[in-house]
């Protein structure tokens, strides 16, 4: 048994990556904005180690407003090929600017430029609409490199709490939790 959750999280991610289909690396990221309403959706996972859980997004969007009026978050990894799961609670801080210069220099160049032209989770009028936007910043960065928006950029989870959940027949689940302590973890154990 690893007494370290970061190394039993890479065990269990290396296994997921070997038997998910799609996406290991996407996580439920749960938030609550100034009025404590939840929000939950689907991200993806593009940096993590012991000083947190890395993923990047458009910082104008409602997972943003959430995370500016409540900087905190838990995420959740679901890998049902393996029947596990890790659950993540945490703060919540931006990442460098050099993290996020040199994670959107690794998207593709659509990636990029989709970056650019969306409004993330502001309503919009038609589709046609964001394929336009799309067309028009492929036009201003043709023949150059696409930089990164100023409103765009990666956030990390400093975990306090780090849950490993695996299936067990009838319902007798295992249950795993580590708790921050200072600069290092305690662990125990939950009833299923």
């Amino acid at each position: 048994m690893a007494d370290d959750p970061f190394a039993l999280f890479d065990a269990w991610f290396a296994e997921a990556r070997q038997s998910e289909p799609n996406d290991p690396n996407a996580m439920a990221l749960a938030t609550a904005d100034a009025d404590a309403r939840p929000s939950v959706r689907m991200v993806l996972l593009k940096g993590h180690g012991p000083d947190g859980f890395v993923f990047y997004t458009n910082r104008e969007g409602r997972k943003a407003a959430d995370l500016h009026a409540n900087p905190a978050a838990a995420l959740l990894f679901h890998w049902k090929s393996i029947r596990r799961q890790i659950r993540v609670e945490g703060k919540v801080t931006l990442a460098t600017e050099a993290e996020s210069d040199a994670y959107f220099a690794s998207r593709s160049r659509d990636s990029q430029l989709g970056a650019w032209a969306s409004d993330q989770s502001r309503p919009l009028d038609a589709r046609e609409t964001f394929e336009a936007r799309f067309e028009a910043k492929k036009a201003e960065f043709e023949g150059r490199d696409v930089p990164r928006p100023p409103f765009w950029g990666g956030y990390r989870v400093t975990p306090d709490r780090i849950e490993f959940w695996q299936d067990r027949a009838h319902r007798l689940h295992e249950r795993r939790l580590f708790t921050r302590a200072g600069d290092g973890w305690t662990e125990g154990l939950l009833y299923p």
